[in-house]
């Protein structure tokens, strides 16, 4: 009776095949939950944490990064090119409303601004006073 399977004593006791499965595994996520967690431990934000908190932490992460390449993937492929760099993130996150309030304050190095031209400098059209020989320079 040495904890083969009994429930009483140490180890794992016939739960599971014996082979380790990471925290971001059994949370179906790509990011290290585990190292999260560590993070959050060493820099002591809070006194205590709960299992969950690091969960959660790399679902958001994960949810924000996979929403970011995403619209980045889009505005690479707009622009006939088929890797993301700088520029395709700023335009991605300036152009999508909820991102550009969430980091509405980070600069991206090497990105650039949205291209915007303000409507005065524009040339005015051609308006009707124009067809009577008149240059559109001329119209105030």
């Amino acid at each position: 009776m040495s904890g083969s399977g009994t429930g009483k004593g140490k180890g794992k006791g016939g739960r599971g095949s014996g082979k380790s499965q990471s925290k971001s595994s059994k949370a179906g996520l790509q990011f290290p939950v585990g190292r999260i967690g560590r993070y959050l431990k060493d820099r002591k934000y809070a006194s205590r944490m709960g299992a969950g908190a690091p969960v959660y932490m790399a679902a958001v992460l994960e949810y924000l990064c996979a929403e970011i390449l995403e619209l980045a993937g889009n505005a690479a492929r707009d622009n006939k090119k088929s890797r993301i760099i700088p520029r395709h993130i700023t335009l991605a996150v300036k152009n999508d409303e909820e991102l550009n309030k969430l980091l509405g304050n980070v600069t991206i190095a090497s990105g650039g601004v949205l291209p915007n031209i303000h409507a005065v400098l524009l040339p005015k059209k051609a308006s009707a006073g124009s067809k009577k020989g008149m240059s559109a320079s001329q119209d105030y």
